[in-house]
Formats: structure tokens, sequence, C-alpha cells
């Protein structure tokens, strides 16, 4: 028993799924659009008594308020007046329209229930109702609509002229003959096609301009039964002044310089365009004889081009729009619109690291200690100290051990190299004494006096900034990221660096376990490429946490997170120290090449 309820449950709501009515202001409750079910007259009836009263009957009950004398109208040769009543005064399936004095005799009426009119659940017909009937021995189509309308102006060039019969037409009547479209000197060419009662006329190429259009339908068209209009049927309609596309603006403008690589290029014009129109031939951007492939997309009256791939550095583009980009209307510019612009090139080389290349962390002359199980070093490090200094490793390469305990273990992928005793050696001293070495050299290479003019665009606060490349000096001494991230913009070049001054401190992240910060890459910004020269020491996330990014070359030591802190620090870069000891809690090094 349950099943069969459930079948007509089913059954029910998908008949008003098919069957739901559309178009209307409310939502269709029933399932049943209403329709006209018959007329009287019927349609296409002939010799219709003068006195007749028209009814039409709908297919279910029908709100009487929304059929009144605009949404139920006969038409002759003129709108017939009369009084519409109803089988009841609030619903009723049929419904009478007496007319005011007696029809004409020998004349066509047109009938025509609209879509306004509704049923008593609020669903409205879904197209106009027409019909039509003679007093006299045949029917008489008439035009009963047309589009453009009589009288319309500012018509669009590219208009498709329709004309709406009162019956179908033959098609082999309507010639340019029999239907003319005139500008005032001469017939325009065209084609026609057909859809039902529509006859649809197809210039042959576009209207011109501020100029008044004469349609006429002769009596020469005719219904299949060889019966044409009683009268030629003549409507005008004007086109307007087409404002000629321009391109208002561009980005980047003409001639302008240090262009990001990544850039999207737009042009503004002074009204919407026709997409259609807009490919890679009619909008170009060029790198000498060579196209640069991408894709558009539009907003309003903008269209943008995205390259396929990041412009080059320090290159010179021509951006090329042609009169084949047109507007909706078809018209395209008078001319060919022309502009270029030059990317910007890489500001600052980034220095060179020597020996350094492979090395995660260096600890001077003082050593390096891990505190942790988590730690890695995906990289070598080195310090000129005695072995024993070096706490916390084993070496991924020889297996060697350096002072680990229980609760302090940490891997060393890229080997560590110290100073006597074993595990230190001759060999891996020299390594050292060469790495701290080029560690200074680095730093110089770093400094204001080596890389002049750096900014301080947050007075020493970072975070919560977007930098792109160049150098930055801390005016008061020392940088902080706190608050949040510090983003680091490459603006598409692959070879942006990022350079960073500090005659003090530099201190990441606050206290608190939601006090870690880090370094966000965009657009090709690359670890390998930021540098961060500090005077004194580097304290990175002392609360654990957060990635940090870049070559750290500090002269008095760098911290990585604090003791006890289990939450892994990330460091995609080197911590390197010149006299001070290097110090890190459950850490990873990651050394970029």
């Amino acid at each position: 028993m349950k099943t069969i309820k459930l079948f007509k449950i089913f059954t029910f709501m998908a008949l008003l799924f098919v069957f739901a009515c559309a178009e209307d202001d409310y939502v269709a409750t029933e399932g049943l659009c209403p329709t006209v079910a018959s007329t009287t007259p019927a349609d296409n009836d002939v010799n219709v008594p003068l006195n007749q009263v028209i009814s039409a009957t709908f297919n279910k009950l029908m709100d009487t308020s929304t059929i009144t004398a605009t949404s139920f109208t006969v038409n002759g040769p003129n709108p017939i007046v009369g009084v519409l009543t109803f089988d009841s005064t609030a619903t009723a399936t049929t419904v009478h329209f007496t007319p005011s004095s007696n029809l004409l005799l020998n004349t066509t009426y047109t009938g025509i229930i609209t879509t306004s009119v509704k049923d008593t659940m609020g669903n409205a017909m879904q197209v106009n109702y027409v019909w039509s009937f003679s007093t006299g021995n045949s029917i008489i189509p008439k035009v009963i609509a047309t589009d453009p309308i009589n009288g319309s102006t500012n018509v669009p060039l590219n208009k498709i002229i329709t004309a709406t019969f009162s019956q179908i037409m033959n098609p082999a009547t309507v010639t340019p003959a029999s239907f003319r479209v005139s500008n005032g000197t001469a017939n325009i060419t065209g084609a026609f096609t057909f859809s039902g009662a529509k006859v649809i006329f197809t210039p042959s190429a576009q209207l011109t301009a501020n100029t008044n259009y004469t349609a006429t339908i002769t009596t020469a068209v005719k219904n299949s039964n060889g019966v044409g209009m009683t009268t030629d049927y003549v409507w005008t309609f004007s086109t307007g002044t087409t404002l000629t596309p321009l391109v208002l603006v561009t980005n980047p403008v003409n001639l302008e310089n240090n262009v990001p690589l990544n850039k999207i290029i737009t042009a503004t014009f002074n009204q919407v365009m026709n997409p259609a129109t807009v490919t890679n031939a009619s909008f170009k951007v060029m790198d000498g004889g060579t196209p640069v492939n991408g894709t558009f997309s539009f907003s309003g009256a903008t269209v943008l081009f995205t390259p396929s791939a990041t412009l080059m550095s320090n290159t010179t583009y021509t951006a090329t729009i042609t009169t084949a980009v047109k507007n909706s209307a078809g018209v395209g510019m008078t001319n060919d619109y022309v502009w270029s612009f030059t990317t910007l090139a890489s500001t600052i080389g980034g220095p060179d690291v020597r020996s350094l290349l492979n090395v995660g962390g260096l600890g001077g002359n003082a050593g390096i200690t891990n505190q942790g199980l988590n730690t890695v070093i995906n990289g070598g490090i080195a310090t000129t100290a005695a072995s024993t200094l070096v706490t916390g490793f084993h070496d991924g390469l020889t297996a060697d051990v350096y002072t680990e305990t229980p609760l302090n273990k940490g891997l060393v992928t890229g080997g560590i190299f110290t100073a006597p005793p074993f595990p230190g050696t001759a060999t891996s001293f020299a390594f050292a004494q060469q790495a701290v070495m080029d560690a200074n050299a680095l730093y110089n290479d770093l400094s204001p006096a080596s890389m002049p003019g750096g900014i301080d665009p947050g007075a020493g606060q970072l975070g919560g900034l977007t930098l792109p490349p160049g150098i930055y000096k801390a005016a008061g001494g020392s940088f902080g990221i706190a608050g949040s991230n510090l983003t680091l913009d490459a603006q598409g070049d692959p070879n942006a660096v990022f350079v960073f001054q500090c005659a003090s401190g530099l201190t990441v992240g606050s206290a608190g376990p939601a006090g870690a910060r880090s370094i966000i890459l965009i657009n090709g910004a690359s670890a390998k490429n930021v540098y961060w020269q500090v005077g004194s020491a580097a304290t990175i996330n002392a609360a654990g946490g957060g990635v940090m990014v870049g070559t750290i070359v500090a002269s008095a030591g760098v911290t990585l997170s604090t003791s006890g802190n289990a939450v892994q620090t990330v460091l995609n870069g080197r911590a390197i120290s010149l006299v001070a000891s290097v110090t890190m809690v459950n850490t990873t090094i990651n050394v970029p090449q």
C-alpha cells in the first residue's frame, strides 16, 4: 500500500514538473497552463452573422479580473468596442464579447487573447491566441505586428525586419516587389525567411545610420487561399546616428615603462564591443615580429587580454587593435589603434653565494644546536668550531653522530662540516673555513654600501605588505614581520631579487601560539632570490610554526623557534651567522637552488 502511495506522489510531482507554466509572475501550483479550447466563431469561419456574439472557451476556470478590454480584443478595420461578460462574476471557463454595434458586411476580423490572462491559480497563457473570421465569404489577412514597430527610432543598423500576419501567408507571394523596404531613394535588397505567420526580411547589408526607412507590404502578398489584404500595409522607422567606436584608455598606457611581466593588457572603448569580433588577428600584441598568444575576456566596454605566458623582461611590445573589432551594430573604428609599452628589467642582480650554495646552516666559529626530534636540514651545515659544538644532529651522508640525545635528534642530509676532533676532520674544517669567508663576503655584498637606495615602506614593520622586487632598508635599524604575513610579488619575473637590510635585528612572528608569521611568494618569486642582511641577531618565529623565506646572513646569530615548541618551523632558505651560533627547535630548512 505504501508503495502505491509513493508511486502516486512521484507521478504527481513529475506532472507538476512537466506541465508547470513559465513566463508569468506566479509560481505555478496546479501544473496545467490555460489555453483557448474553442472560439465562436471558429478560426477561419466565413459568412458570420453581423450580430454575432464572439466567445472563447478555455480549458479551465479563469480569473475574470485578468480578462479585460486590453487582454481580449477584436479588430476589423478598427478596434471593435463591446462588452465582456462571463458565466459568473469571479471565475469562468467561457468569456463572451458582445460588440456595441453590428459587425460590418464582407469584413475580416481578428481576435487576440494575450498572455496576461490567467487561471484561478495564477497561471498565465504562454502565447497569445489569435484567430480570424469573416462576415463575407473569405478570410482577409492582415498585419498584426511588425518589428521595428511603426515610428521606431534609433533602430540598430543590423536590424532584421519582421511582419507578423493574422494567418500563415503563401511564401511564394512574398517577393522584393510585394514586401519592400526603402531608404527614400531605393529599395534595399535582402532575403526572406518564414516562421509560422511571421515573415522575416534580412537586409543584404547593414542599414545606413541616421536614415528614414519605409516598409510596404502590398496586397500581392496572399494567404494559401489566394486572398490578399484589402490595402497595402505601410510603416516607417529610422536609424540613429551610430557612435563610431573609439579606444578611450589602455593599460598599460602608450609608451609606459617597467610594465610587470604578468601584466593583463586591457583596452576600454567608448561603448560595448562585439566579443565575436575580438580575436588574435584583430587584437594583436607583438614582440617584434612574434605574436603573443593569450585569451580574451570582457567586462562592459573593456577588453582584457591575458597572455598565455609571462612577458619577457626589458622588452618593448606593440599592441594593435584593428578596424575588424566592431560594436554590436557591426561598426568598427575608423583606423587601427596602436600603442607600445616596455616591460621591466631586473633592477638588481642576486649576489654570489659561492660555497654556501648547499649550506642550510652556518654557525660561524660558535657552533650549531638542535632541540627536538623533528629537525631536518635538506642541505649541509658548517662551523669552524670544534665538532663538539655541533649538538643534536647526525650526518645523513656519513651516519656520524654529533652529540644527540633521546630528545634531540636532527637529520642533516647534505653533510656536516666542522673542525676536529672526529667526526670533524681537516678536510671538513677547510670547507667550513671557506664557507665562513664566503659568508662574510655575502654579508658585505648585501650591505647598503654595496646595494644602496633601500626604502622602508612600512616604517620597520613588514607584516601585511605586498612588496615588488627591490632593496629595502630598515630606517630604524630593525625589521619585523608581525600581525600579518609578508607577501613578495615578483610580478612575473622569475629572476626578481628582494634584499632586506637591517643594521640591527630581524624579528619574525610574535609571542603566543598564534604568533607565527610567514612569507608568501607570488607571481614567480623564488626563495633563492630573497636575502636578509642583519647587523645583529635574527629571531624567526620564537613561538614555533610559520614559513620563513630567504637566505639570512646575521652577524650575531640566528634562532629558529625556541625550546619546548613542538610545532614545526620552516625556513626555505639558509640560516647563516658570522660570529655566533645558530639554534633551532623542531625546524625544517630547505636550501633553495
